[in-house]
């Protein structure tokens, strides 16, 4: 269970607190008809707007992120980044996410087109206790590869290829790779979001980027017949939270797609957990991904194989 921060939790309740329950459940409804466009808009113009949003999407965002970045860590253990871009950032769970992995995060810039949000973003960033995220850069602007940007460490650009028209997202993954020694991709974890996220892979490989994570190698997906690659990460719901889904489940799984890559080096595992584990008296059987995808039997008789079979997750990296 990926939880947001105590600050961002309680500053978050604040900031929804000021605006009728229903005005946050008729924007809610709207904005989940707008994602439903193959190309969507949010248009986050209005407070309420932004903060039901806040409400729904940013605590499963910053799940999302916080589980991918993780991952990044593990097969990038010598990067410290200092800088942060995160384009397209909308309330910040991105730049929460990232400097609760790496505490050596020192300069962040957030680009961001929409006014409203930046309101929002900037109030919840107050409250951080980490002053990279208090002390963040705001820039407001479409998302523009003439646009100056200063060189990052690290390059977040979560959940926003969507929201670009297809001939802009390739130039815009090529815009934000220069100069940085990591960048994150996230997207829904839907076979489009799968398709995006393979097409900047392909992009940042083409650019000379080693792929960390999720693919344990930098070969063509070995997916086909439909199948798509996704994750999952699972998040709490608040009493608001599930309010304004119409939830009954106290929890959420957000699935999305994502690709991390690195200028430097990379420590790939063997291989990839993709689908939930199977368990059977005795047995363990593991979908993975390799130079391939195969499926692996563990069996009782493995002893240490098999008990690291029985804790391993979906998405996590295996032997």
């Amino acid at each position: 269970m990926i939880t947001l921060p105590a600050e961002l939790r309680h500053a978050l309740d604040t900031m929804t607190a000021r605006h009728h329950e229903q005005d946050l459940a008729r924007a809610a409804i709207q904005l989940t008809a707008r994602y439903r466009q193959p190309i969507h808009e949010p248009a986050l113009r209005s407070a309420a707007d932004v903060a039901a949003y806040a409400a729904t999407r940013m605590p499963a965002t910053y799940a999302a992120v916080t589980a991918a970045l993780t991952q990044a860590a593990t097969c990038v253990p010598d990067l410290q980044p200092v800088t942060q871009l995160d384009v397209g950032g909308g309330t910040g769970a991105a730049i929460w996410a990232a400097t609760t992995i790496w505490p050596s995060l020192r300069h962040i810039t957030v680009i961001e087109r929409e006014p409203a949000v930046i309101e929002f973003g900037r109030h919840l960033a107050v409250s951080a206790s980490h002053p990279a995220v208090r002390n963040a850069m705001w820039r407001r602007s479409e998302i523009r590869t003439d646009l100056s940007r200063p060189p990052a460490d690290l390059v977040t650009l979560s959940y926003v290829l969507g929201e670009l028209p297809p001939a802009v997202r390739d130039p815009v993954v090529r815009w934000l790779a220069e100069h940085a020694r990591m960048v994150a991709v996230i997207e829904p974890g839907t076979p489009g979001g799968h398709a995006r996220v393979l097409a900047a892979r392909d992009q940042l490989i083409s650019l000379g980027m080693r792929i960390a994570a999720p693919c344990p190698h930098s070969a063509s997906c070995p997916l086909s017949g439909g199948d798509w690659c996704h994750f999952s990460a699972r998040l709490p719901r608040s009493g608001l939270h599930r309010r304004l889904k119409s939830a009954e489940l106290g929890f959420e799984d957000e699935k999305f797609s994502y690709v991390i890559a690195t200028s430097g080096s990379a420590v790939l595992p063997g291989s990839r957990v993709l689908r939930h584990p199977r368990t059977r008296k005795g047995l363990v059987t593991l979908t993975l991904c390799a130079d391939g995808v195969r499926e692996e039997n563990v069996s009782k008789r493995q002893r240490d194989v098999y008990r690291a079979a029985r804790n391993v997750a979906w998405g996590d990296p295996w032997l």
